[in-house]
């Protein structure tokens, strides 16, 4: 049986469920697949990015995931970028291959997938995200893609919302495009059609809501790109006003599926990924979903 070695490189990734995943997804095609969790909130884990992938590269890892909070801070240190990766300006996907590192974005291919297939026919005329970090980025390129006419990115940081804009103005319309902080939210989220959360708010890691409660309003279709828990305190409050939503495991199987391939070069069946992780949010293995 071929063997293949990956990984992923994150905060707070203890139960994250691409471990079982492309494992599960390895095994079905005949492939001895591994796949491990650098966490550096594991005290025995270097902080340092370039250390860790220094590691992974010279123990003979394939490649690996980059998610929170190093999918932009990794652009830095690869040889290559894809060219939706460069667009974006961040990387999810670091393939090792003959000495050099290859970067790609699979996170806004997930998110393409995700909206078509959980929130058809929405209206996309104004669109408000909240987060403006890696996968904020992916997002927010995925929807200008999708055709969404006009973008509002909110982040707090300033020069981090400045660098998206700057990115995705050399790929779209720059009268399609803005960033604003976070005092622009109420104004900007009541004339929206749709809200995104691309922040880490509302993780089981990092519980609550990334907005007053009080902002939701009927009309508003929200998406949620957290996937641990299924259903957040985002979601939760949409549906109790009816709201149409979208939450993080469609995205989830999809940037998954297409990482595994940039991995293995294998063409991975996501109607069994989907029952997998089906499987594994309704039958959790002891002490956390793995």
């Amino acid at each position: 049986m071929p063997t293949t070695r990956c990984g992923l490189i994150g905060a707070g990734i203890a139960t994250s469920l691409s471990p079982a995943l492309h494992e599960a997804e390895g095994r079905a095609h005949g492939l001895d697949l591994t796949y491990a969790l650098i966490d550096v909130d594991d005290p025995h884990t270097p902080h340092d990015l370039g250390t860790l992938l220094a590691r992974a590269e010279a123990a003979g890892l394939a490649g690996v995931n980059v998610t929170h909070p190093f999918k932009q801070q990794v652009v830095g240190l690869l040889d290559d970028l894809s060219p939706q990766a460069r667009d974006i300006g961040a990387v999810n996907t670091v393939v090792f291959r003959d000495g050099r590192r290859f970067g790609d974005n699979t996170d806004a291919y997930g998110f393409a997938q995700a909206f078509r297939r959980g929130l058809p026919g929405a209206e996309i005329e104004r669109v408000v995200q909240l987060g403006a970090g890696g996968a904020g980025a992916a997002c927010a390129f995925a929807q200008l893609a999708l055709g969404v006419r006009h973008l509002t990115v909110i982040d707090p940081d300033e020069e981090r919302r400045g660098r998206l804009a700057e990115a995705l103005s050399a790929r779209f319309e720059i009268d399609r495009i803005a960033v604003a902080p976070p005092d622009r939210l109420p104004g900007t989220l009541a004339g929206a059609d749709g809200l995104v959360n691309a922040t880490p708010v509302g993780m089981s890691a990092q519980p609550g809501l990334p907005l007053p409660i009080d902002l939701l309003r009927p009309g508003l279709w929200v998406a949620d790109i957290v996937y641990m828990p299924v259903e957040t305190p985002l979601l939760r409050a949409a549906d109790r006003l009816g709201l149409r939503s979208l939450g993080g495991t469609t995205m989830c199987v999809f940037q998954a599926a297409a990482a595994f391939e940039l991995f293995t070069g294998l063409v991975p069946d996501t109607g069994r990924m989907f029952d997998h992780l089906n499987r594994l949010l309704t039958h959790p293995a002891p002490g956390g979903v793995r």
